[in-house]
């Protein structure tokens, strides 16, 4: 911290005790990085907590201004790398290092050595299936015959939604409206291509917009712009079924002889294991993820290229297969919401923008879409790794011995 910054943090600091200022005002009256020293201070005095690991970061506050409001620093995680794996993808071809940053320890061992294997056996394949970002507003009618006349109007009228949604955005596109009632509720589910974007944001303006003219023209009122059917940062079938993002699958076939010289275990003891884990033990926990651990490389991932965190819950929305091909073993990963972008968001940010160019998928793609799905295509790839891993590490009793060796 320059003298200059900690003298305009100190004043800050001074004009909030005297209730001058408040804390989110402080960019108002100084840079961001003296806005954020100052908070710092104050929360030190508040807490007596030090702070000067989180004040110690390693790019201008000011770039986070559009991520975070009363920043005061930076918290890190450790960031390392797994392969190169080959992908052969839609989107995503040839050799990458992964990035994943994560604080638990044995995941990076673990993915590294899946794609090894993945390598091992000529690469993966990954593909996306279907895309798109979803908006669910409710609507209030009087009763379901008031329910019905919405459901045709919206049939009737789809073109003029769509113009109205699209007035709001250079990119995205309205692709479908899907109505579904409950009562004298009625929702109208909204699935928009945001190209590279994640795209909520663009979605719930464009959406925004739509609904106005349903008000307009129709009997309905609108009761949420968001009416838990998007369904947004929630475990839901409805992503399971329906996708949400990207729905993304990659898959491998291992010989033999890799599976019993690197993995240590057979392709039955692997597919048995998969059917009575993630299968059958998921079907009795009434999960809505049939896997071992995708969250683990989704998260890690996500916190590497600048994602939105909390989407977690949908990314790691999996089925992981598991069968004996032709005396090998053939594993699949499908990922049915993994919300992803290469523009906007975390990803301006320095350090997640350089786990992007690792990937070399940073900013819009060409076509436009095309590094989102190769981000999706990444992960998808990642989680393959992972499952691999961890399932071939639980069928020859290794996973507990494995911890123990690197001391976690």
């Amino acid at each position: 911290m320059t003298d200059d910054t900690r003298a305009a943090a100190e004043e800050l600091a001074e004009r909030v005790r005297d209730g001058e200022l408040r804390l989110h005002e402080l960019e108002d009256h100084a840079d961001a990085d003296a806005a954020a020293a100052a908070r710092r201070l104050l929360v030190e005095e508040w807490s007596g907590a030090p702070l000067d690991s989180v004040g110690d970061y390693g790019f201008a506050a000011e770039d986070a201004d559009a991520n975070i409001e009363n920043m005061v620093g930076a918290v890190q995680v450790p960031m390392g790398v797994a392969g190169p794996v080959t992908v052969r993808g839609g989107s995503l071809d040839g050799e990458r290092y992964l990035p994943l940053a994560t604080t638990e320890g044995a995941l990076l061992a673990s993915v590294n050595r899946g794609c090894s294997v993945l390598d091992d056996a000529g690469g993966a394949n990954a593909r996306v299936l279907k895309s798109g970002m979803t908006r669910a507003p409710v609507f209030r009618v009087a009763d379901v015959i008031e329910a019905e006349a919405l459901v045709e109007w919206v049939r009737e009228n789809r073109e003029t939604l769509r113009e109205a949604a699209e007035e709001t955005t250079s990119h995205g596109e309205l692709s479908e409206v899907t109505p579904y009632v409950v009562g004298s509720s009625v929702y109208l589910r909204f699935r928009y291509d945001t190209k590279d974007a994640m795209g909520m944001n663009m979605a719930t303006i464009a959406t925004r917009a739509a609904c106005d003219v349903v008000e307009d023209e129709t009997d309905a009122s609108l009761v949420a712009l968001s009416g838990n059917l998007c369904s947004d940062k929630k475990p839901a079938a409805i992503n399971a079924i329906e996708g949400r993002g990207r729905s993304v699958t990659a898959d491998v076939t291992v010989p033999r002889e890799v599976v019993e010289e690197r993995l240590h275990t057979t392709p039955e003891a692997v597919a048995e294991l998969n059917t009575r884990k993630n299968l059958v033990g998921s079907a009795k926990a009434a999960s809505l993820g049939f896997n071992a651990h995708v969250a683990n490389v989704v998260a890690a991932m996500f916190l590497a290229t600048g994602q939105d965190a909390a989407q977690v819950v949908e990314g790691a929305n999996a089925i992981t297969t598991a069968e004996v091909r032709d005396g090998g073993l053939y594993v699949s990963v499908s990922l049915a919401s993994l919300e992803v972008g290469t523009v906007g968001g975390g990803t301006k940010l320095p350090t997640q923008a350089e786990g992007l160019d690792v990937l070399g998928v940073r900013g819009g793609g060409d076509p436009a879409g095309s590094n989102a799905d190769a981000l999706a295509e990444a992960i998808a790839v990642g989680s393959l790794a992972g499952e691999l891993s961890l399932l071939s590490a639980l069928a020859s009793r290794h996973l507990s011995s494995a911890h123990a060796e690197l001391g976690r």
